[in-house]
């Protein structure tokens, strides 16, 4: 820590050296290639690079694939399912569950790295967080893999058959986990398409997939733009499609499966209300608001992005809150003393940039905090929208970066009034002393998860998942485990 000063004791500032991490454990390649039947192969699809958005380097040269190498995928996935992965004791196939997620463990320094070069997150968060979820959701869908018959699924549930599985930029190796782990538990077979500016980890991920020596075509990985994720799952020889992404996305596949025998799993935007009663510790939900909604740069679908805030203490929350906020460093994603990495890429940048816009120009108070940003690279200070209004644009779309907007209300009635008033419904956060509020919030709030006096609290035991237009099935915990199973 640099002697200055400002950290005086007294002071409340603090000015931290550079504490970076080495770049060089992602033991980055110049060139990755689609994993397909056990195998790393040549794509037949333009090859794409995938750059670090802190620094706008090229990270490496991804071959990706075309709609023959999605058909290979999927009849080597089929072929897999029929030979060997269904037909395998529960036993025999955790053994593996359990040598992946330990494989995972080994690794997951270098995964870190490599997600955070790839995805611009903090390397605490993908360090801290990501990880060591990844690995417990493959621990936890082992346990399950022997035990489906006394689950509660009625007698000799089956397996459905060949997954096609489509995941986002935001969380690229937890959601891998979240699609792989239960997929692979219950018999199926996979065939997944990462997001086309964050492959790496879901490549390095084929990788342990060889050493764990899981069968070939059990896990096939397609790197690709749109088009190759719209090709797997329209495909005829996909059972289950499970997506993660926009909302605008997910309903043309709905669309386009309506009618057909695939079954579909939607896990969509949101657009959260973290509601803050009168009575509530007030540190504590300041704490709660910023990781509800500037984790990850405020690129989680769950994020806690509109903020209620009971009118007798919403003066001293914003107060609070606008101190706190000044405290979050916002720079180079491998320093382990960063709070806030870079934005994703440039259309995500642009995209948060709009809606900022729209909300100054139509009436929200801004305040944005006043932190150095890098010279170079995708990076947003995080920010702050005070008398926001139901009608305006940063109340009712998703903003996807690190952009808070914060409604009073006077009534618990009103509060969940304004907490209900959107198109989505995937996650919402309370804060009181008072149980027997939180318990009636709960039961009024339509939101798939409802964190109490926390937020962003995530268990591979639990599920998740949105009502309305945050899409609709679960993932996680037993509930996770149905979406994979003919009952």
């Amino acid at each position: 820590m640099a002697d200055t000063a400002e950290n005086a004791p007294g002071t409340g500032a603090w000015d931290y050296d550079p504490a970076p991490e080495r770049a060089e454990l992602a033991n980055l390649r110049a060139h990755y290639r689609p994993f397909i039947d056990g195998a790393f192969v040549d794509g037949t699809g333009e090859p794409l690079k995938t750059s670090n958005p802190a620094t706008g380097e090229t990270l490496a040269e991804v071959g990706t694939a075309a709609d023959a190498d999605v058909g290979t995928a999927v009849t080597a996935a089929r072929a897999a399912f029929e030979r060997t992965w269904s037909t395998m004791p529960g036993t025999e196939r955790a053994k593996y569950l359990f040598r992946i997620a330990r494989l995972i463990q080994e690794r997951s320094r270098e995964l870190a790295v490599l997600e955070t070069l790839d995805n611009g997150k903090p390397i605490k968060e993908s360090r801290d967080a990501d990880l060591p979820a990844v690995a417990a959701h493959f621990f936890h869908h082992a346990g399950w893999a022997d035990k489906l018959d006394y689950a509660g699924f009625g007698p000799l549930p089956r397996p459905l058959g060949v997954a096609g599985q489509v995941i986002p930029w935001n969380f690229p190796l937890l959601m891998l986990a979240w699609k792989i782990a239960p997929a692979l538990a219950t018999g199926n077979t996979v065939v997944l398409k990462p997001a086309e500016t964050t492959p790496l980890t879901a490549l390095a991920f084929a990788e342990i997939c060889q050493q764990a020596q899981l069968p070939p075509g059990v896990v096939n990985i397609l790197p690709g733009g749109g088009d190759t994720g719209s090709t797997l799952v329209a495909h005829p020889g996909v059972d289950k499609v499970a997506f993660t992404g926009s909302t605008e996305v997910g309903k043309l596949i709905q669309s386009r499966l309506a009618g057909t025998p695939t079954k579909l799993t939607l896990e969509l935007g949101g657009k959260a209300a973290n509601i803050v009663f009168d009575d509530a510790p007030l540190d504590q939900a300041v704490e709660g608001i910023v990781n509800g909604v500037f984790f990850n740069q405020g690129h989680v679908c769950c994020a806690g992005s509109r903020l209620l805030v009971q009118e007798s203490v919403a003066e001293a929350v914003l107060e609070r809150l606008r101190g706190r906020i000044t405290t979050l460093r916002v720079g180079d994603p491998l320093d382990k003393n960063t709070d806030l990495g870079a934005i994703n890429s440039p259309e995500q940048l642009a995209k948060i940039r709009e809606l900022v816009a729209s909300g100054e120009s139509e009436g929200a108070q801004r305040w944005t905090s006043p932190c150095a940003l890098p010279d170079k690279g995708l990076f947003f200070a995080p920010t702050v929208f005070s008398g926001v209004h139901q009608s305006m644009r940063i109340a009712r779309e998703e903003v996807f970066g690190p952009v808070l907007s914060v409604l009073t209300f006077r009534t618990p009635e009103e509060a969940v009034r304004k907490a209900n008033n959107t198109p989505y419904g995937l996650s919402a956060g309370i804060w009181t002393e008072k149980g027997s509020r939180i318990l009636w919030a709960a039961e009024q709030v339509r939101a798939g998860v409802v964190w109490a006096n926390t937020f962003n609290r995530f268990d591979p035991t639990a599920s998740f998942g949105g009502y309305k237009e945050s899409g609709f099935g679960r993932e996680g915990g037993r509930a996770g485990l149905e979406a994979y199973l003919d009952v």
